[in-house]
């Protein structure tokens, strides 16, 4: 499935609580999930040659990266892709005409015909990839690498298992699986479900979560977190020309991959 750009700005009640909530519950996942930011833009201002830069916001949801990238290049050029329609009009609510949004299908090799422009100094994602099948991501990275400007870059940030660490790293996921659940039997945080609950009781969100459920009838399909291996052997065959680990907090990595 491939839309052209949403051309409308849904109105969402009260969507700034609907974003605090949202990074609220994600937090509750990835602790550490702004400093991973933090890291990914450093390296697009690393890179960066055009002002103002063009940054492609790859399963972008809510529009945390996009959100985070104008607050730190005001003038950047935003795309940001997706499918879900609950998170797009989300996005499209906060970032109105700061950015371009589009719909469409990353399962699908037709997704970059959606796409405003052919040329992007960066391409950003953060723990989405995985729900895409070996076979599809393999493809999507030189899909990705087709996009970017010589120089340019692609950061990925998603569960990405150190290779040789492997108890270690068990350790590691029980001991944030346990601090989780504390959180959420204090109500410090809502769980993924509750925030999803919490979405569907809201009258503007309700029809978008109801077409969300006919986009994702048995909800994503089940995640495919390989290590971090697999992820740096992959962006190599796609043809960059560096490759290398940007971040790592624990079961968690950023890859970035330079054209």
């Amino acid at each position: 499935m491939v839309t052209s750009v949403i051309a409308m700005s849904p109105y969402i009640s009260g969507v700034a609580a609907w974003q605090e909530s949202w990074d609220r519950q994600q937090e509750a996942y990835l602790p550490d999930r702004e400093h991973r930011f933090a890291v990914m833009l450093d390296a697009v201002d690393a890179v960066r040659e055009a002002t103002p830069p063009r940054l492609l916001d790859l399963a972008g949801g809510t529009g945390t990266i996009s959100l985070r990238a104008l607050r730190r290049f005001p003038d950047a050029q935003v795309t940001l892709v997706d499918l879900d329609p609950a998170l797009l009009a989300l996005a499209t609510a906060s970032l109105g005409d700061r950015a371009t949004i589009v719909t469409a299908d990353l399962s699908r090799p037709d997704w970059v015909t959606a796409l405003p422009h052919r040329r992007y100094d960066a391409v950003l994602t953060a723990t989405a990839l995985h729900w895409l099948s070996a076979d599809r991501l393999g493809v999507l990275y030189p899909e990705i690498r087709g996009l970017l400007r010589p120089g340019g870059l692609f950061v990925n940030a998603d569960h990405m298992p150190d290779d040789d660490l492997p108890e270690l790293t068990k350790r590691l996921v029980t001991r944030a699986e346990e601090h989780r659940s504390a959180r959420f039997a204090a109500g410090a945080a809502l769980s993924w479900s509750q925030w999803w609950h919490q979405a569907e009781q809201d009258p503007s969100l309700a029809p978008l979560v109801r077409r969300r459920h006919g986009i994702y009838p048995s909800g994503h399909s089940p995640e495919w977190t390989p290590p971090i291996s697999w992820h740096l052997s992959a962006l190599r065959n796609a043809g960059f020309t560096e490759v290398g680990t940007l971040w790592r907090g624990a079961a968690d990595a950023a890859t970035v991959a330079v054209r």
